[in-house]
């Protein structure tokens, strides 16, 4: 007689697969977000837009935040569409009072928020001779001290116990890359912030973790890194899967991890690149380099 044990399901004799099916459903369950509340900082674009838009589908109410209220009552109009309650606030993630208000004005609406993302960010491709301090210092700005208003204004908002929060980082982070100090510091400051609150919010049930896209395609930032088909084409070929990734790869990996179903994951920084960030990409990314100063003389 085989026996198999899945979770807290023993599959044994004649009908494995009526106990696999039993397991199956039971943890889909985990991943309906019906009467659920996400927020998303940078939710009205790109691959924040697509995470939020995979937690509407998931049945998830949602509330975005962005600078744009241009793309702010697009991108509700869009989570509306999916089916969810959604709603939107214009607001710099630089500025405490404006975010700390919008999480407040959300948690009014809908009570208690379940899953918060912090995905706001900046770039521009630069040597650190051709990046003034405000340059550097905006990116800072927008990505880690964003990130920092972000979780600290929203801490009073979160479900406790039993919220989860995501910080959208990137492979910079741990990678030195050309062209990307000031993101290579503010992300590794991210992740590092992941860390320390994984520790000090642990005990109240809220998990913080860090998901790390690769290449993207079709998002802005790849725009702006690989700005012709054939950089594109080398980017993908640089990945060890020979692709770009999409968004719902992104967005599938956060539905996980907001879930029951990684309860107990906390402090991890988790990259989904295709490998990418093992091959340190130093060589492409030197390439590009070379392209982007050319150009700039």
């Amino acid at each position: 007689m085989v026996r198999v044990l899945i979770g807290d399901f023993q599959l044994s004799g004649g009908d494995p697969a009526r106990g696999v099916k039993q397991w199956v459903a039971t943890y889909m369950k985990d991943l309906d977000y019906h009467g659920k509340t996400v927020f998303v900082s940078g939710g009205t674009s790109g691959i924040n837009l697509g995470i939020a838009e995979a937690f509407s589908a998931a049945g998830a109410n949602l509330a975005v935040l962005s600078r744009s209220q241009e793309k702010v009552d697009a991108a509700v109009a869009r989570l509306k569409d999916c089916g969810s309650d959604a709603i939107g606030f214009s607001a710099d993630v630089r500025d405490f009072a404006g975010v700390e208000a919008s999480l407040k004005e959300a948690h009014k609406v809908f009570g208690e928020i379940d899953v918060l993302i912090s995905g706001a960010a900046g770039n521009f491709p630069a040597p650190v001779l051709g990046m003034s301090a405000n340059g550097f210092k905006s990116v800072v700005d927008i990505d880690l001290l964003g990130t920092f208003n972000v979780l600290r204004a929203g801490h009073a908002y979160l479900k406790k116990p039993g919220s989860a929060i995501i910080n959208i980082s990137a492979p910079q982070a741990y990678v030195a890359t050309p062209l990307q100090a000031h993101v290579c510091a503010a992300k590794a400051g991210v992740d590092m912030l992941t860390r320390v609150l994984a520790l000090e919010w642990g005990d109240q049930g809220i998990r913080v973790n860090s998901i790390v896209p690769g290449p993207i395609a079709g998002t802005e930032g790849m725009a702006r890194l690989a700005p012709s088909e054939t950089a594109q084409a080398a980017v993908a070929e640089s990945v060890p899967m020979k692709r770009m990734g999409s968004v719902d790869d992104v967005a599938k990996v956060a539905l996980v991890l907001a879930s029951p179903l990684a309860g107990f994951i906390n402090g991890a920084v988790v990259p989904v690149d295709g490998g990418w960030s093992l091959t340190g990409f130093g060589a492409l990314m030197n390439t590009l380099a070379g392209q982007f100063v050319s150009s700039s003389r």
